[in-house]
């Protein structure tokens, strides 16, 4: 498996398992190894391998002050059972992280319209402090990745999606968790910033 990957990434591999065994990390560890398994023959849009978007989200969310076992664990673990028809209770962690991928994954209702279907999800994102982290992070590199990549009518939607429906989310959550004011605050200003570079290039004006 590791003969797939190039450099950077074996690299970014054994910092994050260094920093999980560090950090006595049990759950996360469990969520490393089945995101290996269960992303390795798949591909970004960019043709990366799938396994760097968890391990750019986890490493970032290391980097900021606050981050939990269970934290990690869902991001490792956010898209495995959406993209890797993976059932959520085959999932070898607590329930703390199932909810946490199970909130990640956009579920519509009967005669919803897909406004509302976003808006809804974005709200119940807050039912758990682990999903509304791992949306967060999710979100900065999958804008950070689109460049190039995404079409500008994608990029220009994720802009408007993140500025109206995420960030009042990530603002409202603050209240919900005071106890990660300082990954939110850092998260919520690493995405400004990205959202206002990328407005002002293709002049959006963001109210």
């Amino acid at each position: 498996m590791m003969e797939d990957y190039d450099t950077a990434t074996i690299k970014t591999l054994a910092y994050l398992r260094g920093r999980l065994d560090g950090e006595g990390f049990k759950q996360s560890q469990k969520a490393l190894a089945l995101a290996l398994i269960a992303h390795a023959k798949q591909t970004r849009k960019n043709g990366a391998p799938y396994i760097v978007h968890p391990l750019a989200m986890a490493c970032d969310a290391i980097a900021c002050r606050g981050a939990t076992d269970e934290i990690i664990a869902t991001i490792l673990l956010h898209d495995v059972c959406e993209d890797c028809n993976i059932p959520l209770s085959a999932l070898p962690v607590n329930e703390v992280v199932r909810h946490g991928v199970k909130l990640m994954t956009i579920r519509p209702f009967q005669g919803e319209e897909k406004f509302e279907t976003k808006r809804r999800y974005f709200n119940e994102l807050l039912d758990s402090k682990e999903a509304i982290i791992c949306k967060a992070f999710d979100r900065y590199v999958n804008l950070n990745d689109a460049e190039g990549v995404l079409s500008e009518e994608a990029i220009v939607k994720n802009i408007k999606e993140t500025h109206e429906l995420l960030m009042p989310v990530l603002k409202q959550a603050k209240y919900e968790y005071p106890e990660l004011s300082d990954m939110l605050h850092t998260i919520r200003t690493m995405l400004k910033n990205t959202l206002r570079i990328m407005a002002e290039h293709r002049k959006i004006k963001l109210e």
